[in-house]
Formats: structure tokens, sequence, C-alpha cells
């Protein structure tokens, strides 16, 4: 069984559990996810299952797309409810600045981020003073749905890699009290269905298709480069096909060349 399953994640569970309880509900002996949601969030959650597993980068390379609640004066050290809460009272301007484009943000000290080799939530666990190095994210929308009082809705859409609890805590006093992802790719959360895997030539359909015959299709499987150019208006890598499915991923190589570099026949 190889394919991606769309699970709606719900408050409380963590990513792992997620995809624990999706390995054992499908009997299959190996499966891993696509972008890790915090405790507190719900929303999509990509799982991988058999040979899709080899694709998970470029899964977790998708954009991303989530609805926040922020609660506004006041702090949390986490960014969510489950941090330390210090109400300071003081409440962002209204309108708020709501970056877009390139934005330079520091992942909270209590993320998966890692720093000397360990997880920065490890360290911060343990009372180490924590640095988590400042980075360079795309945020693509960022839109204020309502504003009452101390609390205020966001759609933000934005690159992998992105912290929407950091893009909050940025605002000023401010948290995320919901977090709710509802988009990464092509793939919508309202399509979740823990019970039904998609095809492994489904689950990559966000990458360009090229077909090839079965001379050339032999050869792919066994990591050589054949001919061929990406369709026109893409760039990076393709996805092989053959009248068989999937057979690797493939990137551009000079004289018109496609190398694969992640293999999905035996």
């Amino acid at each position: 069984m190889d394919g991606l399953v769309l699970v709606d994640k719900p408050a409380g569970k963590t990513s792992h559990d997620l995809t624990l309880a999706t390995r054992r509900a499908l009997a299959v002996r190996k499966a891993g996810h696509a972008g890790t949601l915090d405790p507190f969030a719900t929303g999509l959650l990509l799982v991988l299952v058999g040979r899709a597993r080899r694709a998970q980068r470029f899964l977790m390379a998708l954009p991303k797309t989530y609805v926040t609640v922020a609660r506004l004066g006041a702090v949390s050290t986490t960014g969510d409810p489950e941090g330390e809460i210090v109400e300071t009272g003081v409440l962002p301007p209204d309108p708020l600045v709501l970056p877009t484009g390139v934005v330079r943000q520091r992942p909270p000290i209590f993320s998966a981020v890692r720093v000397q080799g360990r997880r920065a939530y490890e360290r911060a666990r343990l009372g180490e003073a924590v640095e988590v190095p400042e980075r360079d994210v795309t945020v693509y929308r960022f839109e204020q749905l309502w504003r009452e009082g101390d609390r205020a809705a966001f759609l933000i859409e934005c690159s992998s890699g992105t912290y929407v609890r950091s893009l909050i805590a940025d605002l000023g006093d401010a948290y995320c009290v919901e977090l709710r992802r509802t988009r990464v790719g092509p793939f919508d959360v309202e399509d979740a269905d823990p019970t039904q895997v998609l095809p492994l030539e489904q689950a990559l359909s966000f990458l360009p298709r090229v077909a090839l015959d079965a001379d050339a299709g032999w050869r792919a499987a066994h990591g050589q480069p054949v001919s061929g150019t990406p369709p026109e208006g893409s760039s990076g890598e393709v996805l092989l096909v053959d009248g068989d499915g999937p057979i690797a991923i493939a990137e551009p190589r000079d004289g018109a060349l496609l190398k694969p570099i992640v293999g999905f026949r035996a």
C-alpha cells in the first residue's frame, strides 16, 4: 500500500499519535508524516504510507494555509495556550500591520527546530538558554478576518518552515489560542478521510509529469538519466511515469537530461 492519507488532526493529539493511529488502522508496516502540527493545533496532516515516504521532503516543502485566532494584550512563553501566560493589557494597534513577502523570523524556543543537534524544545524544557537562529520565510497572504475585544482571527498563506506562532507574537503583545491548518499545497482539510489512501501518482500530482516509453522507463527505474525536459512553464523536479505509474522524481540536468533522485520501483 503506497500513497497519501489526509488526516484532520484534533487538538490534544500529536502528529506522531495520528501517524501511528493511521498506520495501525490501515495495517501497514511503516508510515510517516509531512509536516508537524503542534499538539494544540488542528487541521490537515499528511500521512505517508509505503513508498510515498520517499517523497517526504517534497511534500513538506509545499506551501501551507492556516486560520488562527490570537489573544491580544497578553504574551505566552511558547506562543500558544500551553505556555506561561502574562497579561499585559497592551493591545496591538488597530488596524494591524500584517507583513507579507519575505519575512525574517525567529522560530519559538519551544519548537522542533534543531539547535546543536537537539530539538529546541528539549533544551528549553531542561531550562537551558536556547538561541534559535533567525531565518527567511515567505508570507503570501496575511489577512485579518475579524477583531473583537482581545481576540482577532487571521488567514495566513505561507511557505514551508513558517511559524505562525512567531508571526502572531511579532504583532505585539499577542499569542495563538487556536491554530488550524486548512491546506497543504493542493490538498484541503475538507477532503480528509483517514480510511482512504490516495494513490502515489495522485499524492505527487503537484509535480509536473513526464511520460516515458518502456525503454526509458526501465533506465529511469534503475537510476539512469533519461532524455527529456520539464513541461513548458515549469522548472525543478518532475515526476517520471510510464504505463505502470510513477517511476521516480527527477531533476533537470545539462544536456536536456532528467536524473532520477528518488525512485519508486523495487
